[in-house]
């Protein structure tokens, strides 16, 4: 056996070109479907995972799946506003703790992610330097912002206007980069995170500027009385929070009615789930709760139904592929039949020249599947970042 598998490597190495292309389309048949299925379970492994650590997630009444995308992922449009005091309901019932998220902003194309304290406790955030933001206009920035813009621990980002036609009068925030989060190989790695304040700041209901009763300049001062000083358009608001003049920061209206697109909802006990769910569900509302894992899930159904399609196209070209290479065998046999006969003539019988066509069959297997699981392991680990990528 052994010398007809020298034969037949001697033979597979003489036709290089046809052995090329018969390897190359069993590879390629073979690592196509195994890797497609690897992909989406990295798919459904990564979804799910930021979903299971997800209890519950409030929001305007609308897709349920945009406002977990956008709550999870922060990827799609935001989603329509709700106020704080959906935050004090929540308090109210002592069914869950509350973390609230408003994202409205982007820094250098990275969403800016309003938030509290609590919300690096709940992800298990850590932090690779510095400290988390403690007063307004700081910032906390995920490790891969850092690293692709090349941030630091003292440096500061600007946020991005929505509208550069923009009338009313808001002016990008500048931020100070207070500390940078470990890697966590999630969404929080390219984001920004800031006081919900600060968001707010960005968004024009809060501002700084001059004190009008010293500032010394009459021609911003528009009407004067009673103790009330009112500004014209000349008055130019802080773009930038120091400590020199945070004081003058303020904010007009009630906080109460201050927007948030959502609410991370986390229940005490599954009880308390179940009730704080029957609350929204019961009443007729504008607003909605979402168990993440159900919406992950209703979209992995989906891409479930198009995977099974795609397995089917596979079948259809494995089936195809292998007829090719019967064909293309077969049409070799019948051009090697002089080889064959002579090869009959110097002694070698029948079945040595079997063995010599199964010999060749089985090295091109071989190297066929040694490739294959060579790619596969390959793009395993790019499977992830690939993941990531589409995810973040």
């Amino acid at each position: 056996m052994l010398n007809s598998i020298y034969l037949a490597w001697k033979y597979l190495t003489f036709h290089k070109l046809k052995t090329t292309i018969l390897i190359s389309c069993i590879t390629l048949v073979g690592s196509l479907p195994i890797n497609l299925n690897l992909f989406l379970a990295e798919s459904e492994r990564q979804l799910m995972a930021r979903a299971i650590s997800t209890p519950l997630i409030i929001g305007a009444k609308g897709s349920d799946l945009d406002l977990t995308i956008n709550s999870l992922y922060f990827t799609s449009q935001p989603p329509e506003k709700i106020t704080m005091a959906e935050i004090s309901q929540i308090n109210q019932t002592k069914l869950a703790n509350s973390i609230p998220l408003y994202l409205q902003f982007k820094a250098r194309d990275h969403p800016i992610i309003g938030t509290s304290l609590d919300y690096f406790e709940f992800r298990n955030l850590s932090l690779q330097q510095g400290r988390f933001f403690g007063i307004l206009g700081e910032c906390v920035v995920g490790a891969s912002v850092a690293q692709k813009l090349g941030l630091k621990v003292g440096d500061s980002i600007v946020s991005s206007p929505q509208n550069l036609f923009d009338i009313g009068g808001i002016y990008p925030l500048k931020m100070k980069i207070v500390g940078i989060l470990r890697h966590n190989q999630t969404a929080d790695d390219l984001a920004i995170f800031v006081d919900l304040k600060t968001a707010w700041i960005i968004e024009g209901l809060g501002h700084g500027h001059l004190d009008l009763a010293k500032s010394g300049t009459p021609d911003v001062i528009l009407k004067q009385e009673s103790g009330n000083i009112a500004a014209n358009a000349k008055l130019q608001e802080y773009n930038e929070i120091t400590a020199e003049n945070l004081d003058s920061f303020h904010f007009h209206g009630d906080q109460n009615d201050f927007p948030l697109t959502a609410i991370i909802a986390i229940p005490k006990t599954q009880k308390s789930e179940a009730l704080l769910r029957g609350k929204y569900q019961a009443e007729k509302s504008i607003r909605q709760i979402v168990k993440p894992t159900q919406t992950i899930e209703e979209l992995l159904l989906k891409v479930f139904k198009i995977r099974n399609i795609l397995n089917a196209i596979f079948v259809l070209v494995i089936f195809i592929t292998v007829i090719a290479i019967i064909l293309i065998l077969n049409l070799s046999l019948r051009l090697r039949q002089g080889e064959m006969k002579t090869n009959f003539y110097l002694g070698c019988s029948r079945s040595t020249i079997t063995q010599l066509i199964i010999a060749e069959i089985l090295i091109i297997v071989l190297i066929s599947s040694s490739l294959t699981l060579g790619i596969t392991l390959g793009m395993n680990n790019f499977n992830r970042q690939v993941i990531r990528a589409l995810i973040l």
